[in-house]
C-alpha cells in the first residue's frame, strides 16, 4: 500500500480537534506542509510530551507526509517558550537530514488555531469559511503525525495520547485506549482533589463543559486532546456553560456598552476578516425569540467565529458572552453562507500588539493557580471495557464489521469507513468480546 492507502486502513483522523479523515486531507498537492505543534489550547501538554519523546518517529513522518504531498516547503510550528521541545525536534531533523524546519510561534492564544498558523508562518490570509488549501498549504497536528508515523508501520489509530490536568491530584499525560471512560483517566490522575467538580472536555476555552455524572459514559476518542477537572462552582467555563443564550441576551440588553473591545481583539477581524461581534450582539439584542431567525449582513459575520473564546474570557469589560451568541446564530443559520468581501484581506497594522498572552486569560478566568509548565508523567493505561463510538470524525460513521458475541483482537477492524463517503475505519483497542454493536462498539476484556 502507497502511504494514504496505510493512513485510510489504519483510521487516521486529525488528532487536535475536528478529526478530519487524514488521508481525504493529504490527498493533495501543496507548497507549504504546516505542521501544528503549538499547543493552542492553555494547560494541555500533549504535543510538548510528544516532541520531546518522539521526535524521531514524528519527523520521519512529516517527510513522508512532504513527499505525498509535494510540500516544497515544510516548518513546525512551536511556540518560542518551548526551547526543549524545539531542541529535540532541531536534533531529529538534524540527524534524519529532513528539510523541514521548525518556526519560533509567539507565546499567544489562540496561536496554533489553523488559521493563525498560515498567517504567521506564511503570511497568508486563509479565507473566511475556507480551508488552508486555498493558499497552497496543508497543516496537520504533530499528534497526527506520530499516528501516521505507526500507520507506516501498519499499527492502527487505537490508543491515544492526552493531558489529563486540573483539580486532580497528580496530573499527567495518558497513553490511554480509545474507548476507555473519562472515569477511568481520572482515577488513573489519582482523582478529583474536590467532591463536586465538572470536566471540560477538550481545553479550557473551546473545550465541552460535562458534568461529574457524564464521566463513566463519556469514551475517550482519536480526537480527546485533554480532560480538565474544574470546580463545578467557581470555574469561569463551567459557570458560562449553565447561561441558555437568552439569559446571556437578556444581560446584554442591559450590559452591551457596544465598547467594540470584543471585535478589536477578534483573531478573526485582527487578520481581515469581515467579523464584529459587537454588531452581533447589538443586533440579537432586540431579537424576538417568538420568531426565527433571519440572516442579513450582521449575522452572516457570525458565520465565520471561530469560537476561540477571547471575547468572552478576556475582551469584554462587562463580562458577556459574544461567543455563545455567535456559535447561537450559526447554528440557528446552518446552510447560509457568510459574505466574502472581494479584494485582498487587509491584516490590521494593531495584531502585534493585541496578540494575548495565555496566562493573562487563564488569570481572568480563575485557572491561574492550574496554568504551569510543569513536565508531566506519561501514565500508561488499559481497561476491561471499551466504548468506542463509531464516528470520532467529521463525515459518515463507519459501519460496525462484528456483531455481539465476537471475539476480538486489539487493532482488528471492527467498523469500516462508507465507501465513496468522508470517514475513517474504527479499530478494536483492547481484546475481548463484542457486547453492543451500533453507533458505540462495546468490548468487554477477558
Amino acid at each position: 500500500m502507497n502511504l494514504l492507502e496505510k493512513i485510510k486502513a489504519a483510521g487516521i483522523v486529525g488528532t487536535g480537534g475536528a478529526g478530519f479523515p487524514s488521508a481525504l486531507k493529504l490527498d493533495c498537492n501543496v507548497e507549504y506542509l504546516l505542521v501544528n505543534a503549538a499547543e493552542c489550547e492553555p494547560l494541555l501538554q500533549t504535543d510538548k510530551f510528544i516532541m520531546k519523546n518522539f521526535a524521531a518517529q514524528t519527523v520521519e513522518a512529516i517527510d513522508a507526509v512532504a513527499a505525498q504531498t509535494g510540500a516544497k516547503k515544510v516548518f513546525i510550528g512551536i511556540k518560542g517558550i518551548n526551547t526543549a521541545c524545539i531542541a529535540a525536534m532541531n536534533a531529529a531533523i538534524a540527524k534524519k537530514g529532513s528539510a523541514a524546519k521548525v518556526f519560533e510561534l509567539d507565546n499567544y492564544y489562540p496561536a496554533g488555531d489553523e488559521q493563525m498558523l498560515v498567517y504567521d508562518i506564511t503570511g497568508r490570509v486563509v479565507p473566511p469559511a475556507s480551508i488552508p488549501l486555498k493558499v497552497g498549504a496543508v497543516v496537520c497536528n504533530i499528534g497526527t503525525m506520530l499516528a501516521i508515523y505507526d500507520a507506516m508501520h501498519d499499527i492502527p489509530h487505537t490508543q491515544k495520547y492526552l493531558t489529563i490536568t486540573g483539580l486532580v491530584k497528580s496530573p499527567a499525560v495518558l497513553h490511554a485506549p480509545v474507548g476507555i471512560s473519562f472515569a477511568e483517566c481520572i482515577t488513573a490522575a489519582g482523582g478529583a482533589s474536590i467532591a463536586e467538580y465538572k470536566i471540560i472536555s477538550g481545553g479550557p476555552m473551546m473545550g465541552k463543559v460535562l458534568r461529574k455524572e457524564d464521566a463513566e459514559k463519556t469514551p475517550v476518542t482519536k480526537t480527546t486532546s485533554g480532560i480538565i477537572v474544574v470546580s463545578a462552582d467557581s470555574n469561569f467555563v463551567a459557570r458560562l456553560n449553565d447561561l441558555k443564550v437568552q439569559q446571556i441576551l437578556n444581560r446584554a440588553k442591559s450590559a452591551c456598552i457596544q465598547c467594540s473591545f470584543c471585535t478589536e481583539l477578534c483573531p478573526r477581524a485582527l487578520t481581515g476578516h469581515k467579523l464584529r461581534p459587537h454588531r452581533v450582539m447589538r443586533k440579537m439584542s432586540a431579537q424576538d425569540f417568538s420568531q426565527n431567525l433571519v440572516a442579513d449582513d450582521v449575522l452572516r459575520e457570525a458565520l465565520i467565529c471561530c469560537g476561540c473564546g477571547i471575547c468572552e474570557t478576556f475582551a469584554c469589560p462587562m463580562g458577556l458572552s459574544p461567543r455563545q451568541v455567535n456559535l447561537y446564530v450559526k447554528a440557528q443559520l446552518k446552510g447560509e453562507k457568510p459574505d466574502i468581501p472581494a479584494g485582498d484581506f487587509v491584516v490590521s497594522p494593531q495584531r502585534p500588539y493585541r496578540k494575548i498572552a495565555p496566562a493573562k486569560i487563564m488569570a481572568r478566568m480563575g485557572l491561574l493557580p492550574l496554568y504551569d509548565h510543569a513536565e508531566y508523567k506519561c501514565i500508561e493505561l488499559n481497561t476491561r471495557k471499551a466504548r468506542i463510538p463509531c464516528s470520532q470524525h467529521i463525515g459518515a460513521p463507519a459501519e460496525p464489521v462484528v456483531a455481539v458475541g465476537d471475539n476480538v483482537k486489539c487493532g482488528q477492524l471492527i467498523a469500516c469507513a462508507v465507501e465513496g463517503k468522508p470517514g475513517a475505519n474504527v479499530h478494536a483497542s483492547i481484546d475481548g468480546r463484542v457486547s453492543a454493536a451500533g453507533q458505540c462498539i462495546e468490548i468487554e476484556g477477558a
